[in-house]
């Protein structure tokens, strides 16, 4: 790993933001150039400092983070990404490797197995945490043995996620097409193709499903 490491930290608790920005800044490899507390300004970060590796939440505020990855690696490819989360299920590690992430890390991972698991993304490589890892091989050979169709929420697109996260939060349909720059009609579209989707009908339905899927805290 040649030269110090440019990351830039994505995290709507400031707490936590600060405990891993003071981790990271020990390490003499590392340098923290830029910090995020939402999907959207993790966007427009990554665009204007090109970081080498983005440390990234999956639930966050005003763009989820499946979403941002996803133009994260539209804009910047080169940039790594490593999704560092509670959220410790299949869909949610396999949707994220998808949308482009480059490694999966749990937060109740120790810091020596975060700093290694940067120095892997960067290096090119992918790194899983062991209890991730377990949770994809035992996906792999369980479909092997009798392939399952897909859910209506591993359908979902990024931005259906985020629309749902947001719902489930409260968040009226104009109030949504405001907060994500996009028009009425179109948010009234996503909502009726989640019911759909998800055979949930009402927003208590859908927020339950939130609940469930771990997009939003109880």
């Amino acid at each position: 790993m040649a030269g110090r490491q440019r990351i830039v930290i994505v995290e709507d608790h400031t707490i936590l933001r600060d405990g891993l920005r003071a981790l990271l800044s020990s390490n003499p490899d590392f340098e923290v150039v830029g910090e995020a507390g939402d999907g959207r300004e993790a966007v427009i970060r990554v665009e204007e400092l090109s970081p080498d590796l983005v440390l990234l939440d999956l639930s966050l505020p005003r763009r989820h983070g499946l979403d941002a990855i996803h133009e994260m690696k539209r804009s910047r490819p080169q940039t790594r990404i490593l999704v560092l989360t509670v959220h410790k299920n299949e869909e949610y590690i396999l949707a994220a490797l998808k949308a482009g992430a480059d490694g999966y890390v749990l937060k109740e991972a120790s810091h020596q197995e975060l700093e290694m698991a940067i120095r892997t993304v960067v290096s090119g490589k992918r790194y899983l945490s062991p209890d991730v890892s377990d949770l994809v091989i035992e996906g792999y050979l369980e479909g092997k043995k009798a392939p399952k169709a897909e859910s209506g929420f591993e359908a979902l697109t990024p931005r259906e996620r985020e629309i749902l996260k947001l719902i489930a939060e409260g968040y009226t349909s104009r109030q949504i097409a405001s907060q994500l720059f996009i028009s009425l009609k179109t948010v009234e579209r996503h909502r009726a193709n989640l019911m759909k989707k998800l055979d949930r009908h009402g927003i208590s339905a859908l927020t339950s499903l939130a609940l469930e899927k771990g997009l939003i805290a109880p």
